[in-house]
């Protein structure tokens, strides 16, 4: 990819809503050849050839839900870190299980790696524009390119559940536990107040005190 945030949208319907050439092309072109997958069900960890286990997953991923509905909500990038964080909502159905729909939410975290690098600078040095040539005339043809390293999806409990259950039964139930669960909290820091007061007045509010004074000394 020249431009990962413009790119990845059509990247991602790539993988997951075309015909099996054009996924497995796209994986061969946007993956590097040790990329991992990470998922909650499935993972294949980091190794020269991984990939290969990257388009069995997506081929699999297609044969159980022939379409797919996807939207891409956001897409964020780190620059300095190479990584991009793209915010999805899916529609997943099970043609062996009539009726059955999963729509899910969740973050797709793709860690990127730049080809080429950029190269080694000495202290002290003018940056290197990476796309300028050795005789300062940027060319296009060493603009560099960007391909996914690793893809690790990031879903909420509620929305993994959807996967295991007709009409969110199992995430309803997760629902009202962390209803009860927040209860629970409001009832524990109000019984238990006395142990912030402390805290805040004895252990570490004379320290947080006395460093502002001297600060402001």
């Amino acid at each position: 990819m020249e431009d990962p945030v413009a790119e990845i949208p059509r990247v991602i319907r790539l993988l997951t809503q075309s015909q099996p050439s054009t996924q497995r092309a796209t994986i061969e072109k946007y993956f590097t050849p040790s990329a991992s997958f990470t998922h909650p069900i499935c993972r294949t960890g980091s190794y020269e050839g991984s990939r290969w286990l990257i388009w069995c997953i997506y081929r699999w991923y297609k044969i159980m839900s022939p379409r797919i509905e996807i939207s891409i909500d956001g897409v964020g990038y780190d620059e300095k870190n190479r990584t991009l964080y793209v915010n999805i909502h899916q529609v997943f159905r099970l043609w062996i299980i009539p009726f059955f729909s999963a729509p899910v939410a969740l973050t797709s975290v793709l860690k990127l790696v730049r080809d080429p690098p950029l190269p080694p600078q000495p202290l002290y040095s003018t940056p290197v524009n990476p796309n300028e040539s050795r005789h300062g005339a940027t060319t296009s043809s060493e603009k560099p390119l960007y391909y996914i390293q690793s893809q690790n999806d990031l879903y909420q409990v509620n929305e993994i559940l959807k996967f295991f259950s007709q009409f969110g039964i199992l995430s309803g139930l997760l629902l009202l536990w962390q209803f009860i669960a927040t209860a629970l909290c409001v009832l524990g820091a109000t019984v238990f107040w006395p142990i912030s007061w402390v805290e805040q007045n004895v252990i570490g509010g004379n320290k947080e005190r006395s460093i502002a004074e001297a600060a402001r000394g």
